[in-house]
């Protein structure tokens, strides 16, 4: 997939900027970010692999609120307007979409817009949620003028207290080129109270939230969803409180309540942004000649086929397509589904006798034709040579996409030259916790 922005003006004649992505003949889903950031959304590693897995079976649209992102600035953005998304809806035609609101102030958007236009809204989705607005949100609020710098630090930290680092200072940074302080101020200080309007949604609603998010006490959550007939409630595990880290906690629960066949999910080997894993049978040469050529290539493909189970299993895709010797290629959409896989395939290895070398990468890839091809393929196959026998290495993108998620310890082994690479990377070896 790629991102085309494209403009709309709404009916009080704002330019909002919108992108739509997966298979045009697709039931719409409307996301709706809570800062105006879609583009450096998709600019980011997790960011385009949510993107990419919503519209796996959906035509996925996606648009940035007045004020900021790549829509018209310098206007009035402190109310919650319904214009912004009726405006993208209109201009797309859809008389119907589901809607997934990325959290409390979005949500705030999505109800209203639900509600003023019934019918038209057949599924809604929100993440942390509130009935009504926070007064320590927007005290805080009143320093983002006199120092935005710190607020943007202050604010990473809050919205992802577990980190990473990376992702933090990506926030940072998006918020700090996407918007101005005045429109940060005013899209943070909006007053408002849902509870008139809440038990009036006729349409499925799916409330996610994690339990120990700083954006939103779970008791607020709670009483949004005493308030809407028949809606469902999830209580994720983490603190992240942006919908786009960690999204593989949720995204089977997002699919069933879209309605999407279990049976119709089979995993694909997606062009754009996967995380890609390297096995290889360390020492084949020798074993071969201590066991025989017979032996060794039986205990092989035993082995060949046990890793292509674990990695199905695990929610990967074998590369079919690739010749690899004694090695096995595989994608994967979320970076802790990889590494799960890579020590259950380590495992298996050392089970049989053959253990292996095991690399994981990740990056942007192309397919075609049940191949993959692209940088991050080559890195992926430079960090499993690197890797002892036995042994997994990832590396750093891998391991800050999955430091949180994946429950394991990472032990640094330094940045690394690599043929064909233009600059060092560094690389970590995989400690199951």
């Amino acid at each position: 997939m790629e991102q085309q922005i494209a403009y709309c003006t709404t009916s009080d004649g704002v330019r909002i900027a919108y992108a739509t992505y997966g298979n045009d003949g697709a039931p719409p889903l409307v996301y709706l970010p809570e800062l105006p950031q879609q583009e450096a959304t998709w600019a980011a590693p997790w960011g385009r692999a949510f993107f990419q897995a919503l519209a796996r079976y959906r035509r996925l649209v996606t648009l940035d609120g007045r004020g900021g992102g790549a829509s018209q600035r310098g206007v009035d953005c402190s109310l919650p307007v319904s214009a912004d998304l009726t405006a993208v809806a209109d201009c797309l035609g859809l008389d119907t979409f589901e809607l997934f609101a990325g959290g409390p102030l979005s949500s705030v958007t999505a109800v209203i817009s639900a509600n003023a236009s019934p019918g038209r809204v057949s599924k809604l989705v929100m993440f942390t949620p509130a009935v009504a607005s926070s007064s320590s949100i927007i005290a805080a609020a009143a320093s983002v003028r006199a120092s935005l710098p710190i607020f943007l630090r202050s604010l990473a930290t809050f919205l992802f207290p577990s980190g990473p680092p990376e992702v933090q200072r990506w926030l940072s940074t998006a918020i700090r080129d996407e918007s101005s302080a005045e429109a940060l101020v005013d899209n943070v200080t909006w007053t408002y109270d849902l509870a008139p309007i809440l038990p009036q949604l006729g349409m499925p609603v799916l409330i996610l939230h994690r339990k120990r998010s700083q954006f939103r006490d779970t008791t607020d959550v709670r009483a949004v969803a005493s308030l809407i007939p028949g809606s469902r409630l999830v209580v994720l595990d983490g603190d992240a409180a942006a919908p786009y880290w960690d999204y593989e906690q949720f995204i089977d629960i997002l699919h069933d309540f879209l309605g999407i066949e279990a049976s119709a999910r089979a995993p694909t080997a997606p062009s754009g942004t996967a995380v890609v894993l390297f096995t290889d049978i360390a020492d084949s040469t020798a074993l071969t000649e201590r066991m025989g050529d017979a032996a060794f290539r039986a205990k092989a493909r035993s082995l060949d086929t046990s890793l292509r189970a674990i990695i199905t299993q695990g929610g990967g895709t074998t590369i079919d397509a690739k010749t690899l010797g004694d090695g096995v290629l595989a994608t994967f959409s979320a970076a802790s589904q990889a590494i799960d896989a890579a020590l259950r395939c380590s495992a298996a290895g050392d089970a049989q006798g053959l253990p292996l070398h095991i690399g994981l990468h990740a990056g942007d890839v192309i397919r075609e034709s049940d191949n993959v091809y692209g940088g991050a393929v080559n890195i992926a196959s430079r960090v499993c040579g690197l890797s002892a026998p036995g042994e997994v290495l990832v590396s750093g993108t891998v391991r800050e996409l999955a430091r949180t998620s994946a429950g394991v310890e990472f032990e640094d082994r330094g940045e690394q030259e690599m043929k064909g690479v233009g600059e060092p990377v560094r690389v970590y070896a995989v400690r199951g916790s």
